[in-house]
């Protein structure tokens, strides 16, 4: 049985490093999806963190992607330089923060910004903590698309450009890399960076889950009450779900500003939000294998549906729009994945439930 498990862990990784070297030959583009994925599945890790451990429902998370974003684009572009003769008199060859200070900051800030917005929601439950984490959201994303008067910070609607590709050991993740007479993208290499985040994240998270820690929030997520009585203080623990799943975000908004070389506020609407959480509600809430699941579907499917929603669109005569139809198709598959699997395609096994066995 043991030799089983290990055989699939090989095979598994096998073919994870394999597949963007395959993806490649048939273009750039599906590397970029599956890039873009392993981004959604860092963030879907974050909330399960708040969601699916904490039992605390975040409509606003990403507002912590867009905090890490623009802290790495920031600190990585010359948007500062330009705008601050002082800045640019301390750096004259420009901003260039190398990545092991501009990640580690943008997570700090993120996982800050988490606590705030903890803080003040501690005795909110239900739709009520809701509402006021939709705000934050939203309030994060007016501020970024408005600090660009009378000091100009962000840039506004124009968002930051010219954001420095990561490098680390004298390789830069924004060029190609020639090996031989093979050569692989760059978008491959950053598939490299995400799927070790995405695997520590893993890791990580599982670890809690089994934890002292995790084993509170779990009790806080089924009865509050009962666990304030056992001895658990909820408000800290409430607190660290709130810092946790924000790092997390905050992280993968950093990869996000390196990967695309441009932030805007638009890249941080509500939607994003609304489809990080059916990521985590989709795949299984509370369940590592559902969440990664539900976080590859929701971001590759929309992609996928491209090459079906241009035939339907033809049938109708071009009468319907292809993006119109595409959101049509995805929202009847998840209708139709949730009446079938209403905990989610992936659940977990013990969800609720204590182990009473010595």
């Amino acid at each position: 049985m043991k030799q089983n498990k290990t055989a699939v862990y090989l095979a598994g990784a096998a073919a994870l490093i394999i597949l963007p070297l395959l993806l490649q030959t048939a273009g750039n583009a599906w590397v970029r999806i599956a890039d873009m994925a392993l981004l959604y599945v860092l963030l879907a890790l974050g909330l399960n963190i708040v969601v699916g451990f904490a039992g605390l429902l975040d409509l606003g998370y990403v507002a912590f992607f867009a905090v890490g974003a623009y802290m790495y684009g920031l600190l990585a572009s010359p948007h500062l330089t330009d705008t601050f003769p002082a800045i640019a008199a301390m750096f004259p060859n420009g901003l260039h923060t190398p990545l092991w200070l501009a990640v580690p900051l943008g997570a700090l800030l993120a996982g800050g910004f988490g606590v705030l917005l903890g803080a003040p929601t501690l005795k909110l439950r239900g739709d009520y903590l809701a509402i006021v984490t939709l705000g934050f959201g939203e309030i994060i994303r007016v501020f970024m698309n408005n600090l660009d008067h009378p000091v100009n910070i962000t840039n506004g609607p124009k968002g930051l450009n010219q954001i420095d590709s990561i490098k680390f050991f004298g390789l830069d993740l924004g060029k190609p890399l020639t090996l031989g007479d093979y050569t692989i993208a760059s978008v491959s290499l950053y598939y490299y960076l995400f799927l070790v985040l995405v695997l520590v994240s893993i890791v990580v998270c599982h670890r809690l889950e089994l934890s002292r820690i995790g084993r509170a929030w779990m009790a806080i997520r089924e009865d509050e009450i009962a666990a304030k009585a056992m001895g658990i203080n909820t408000r800290n623990m409430k607190l660290l779900a709130f810092g946790m799943g924000a790092t997390f975000g905050g992280v993968s908004g950093a990869m996000f500003a390196s990967f695309q070389g441009f932030v805007s506020p638009e890249s941080f609407s509500l939607m994003e939000s609304v489809m990080i959480i059916a990521m985590v509600v989709l795949g299984g809430i509370g369940h590592l294998p559902g969440v990664i699941l539900g976080a590859i579907l929701l971001s590759a499917m929309p992609e996928a549906l491209r090459y079906l929603a241009g035939p339907l669109q033809a049938m109708t005569g071009g009468r319907l729009d292809s993006a119109i139809l595409r959101q049509l198709l995805i929202a009847v598959a998840m209708i139709s994945i949730m009446l079938l699997r209403p905990r989610g395609l992936w659940p977990s096994p013990d969800h609720g439930q204590t182990n009473t066995k010595s």
